[in-house]
């Protein structure tokens, strides 16, 4: 298997941007909101359901990230004969489906 080349960059519009900011301001908050309840001994079960909602979170992030980029980069690539995006996003599912 080919590895993914990680050294490019994409530009986005001010609205994609600001909702992926968002979208990790929010799990950025939840993480520390799980620190705070580690370091008040919460009850294991209420920190757990709190890792949950973080790991949803955090998953819905990488899925409109996704979208985002089928929809822009993969797109344009296909569209110019680019062949090689399709395996570099096969690369970038298989290391979401671990």
């Amino acid at each position: 298997m080919e590895t993914c080349d990680c050294h490019k960059t994409k530009e986005r519009t001010e609205e994609e941007y600001k909702r992926l900011i968002n979208r990790l301001n929010r799990v950025e908050g939840q993480i520390r909101g799980i620190r705070g309840m580690v370091e008040r001994s919460a009850y294991c079960p209420d920190i757990l359901a709190q890792v949950a909602a973080a790991n949803a979170a955090l998953n819905a992030f990488a899925k409109e990230l996704l979208s985002d980029h089928i929809r822009t980069c993969v797109t344009r690539d296909i569209r110019e004969g680019k062949d090689e995006t399709v395996e570099e996003l096969l690369c970038t599912l298989q290391k979401l489906m671990k």
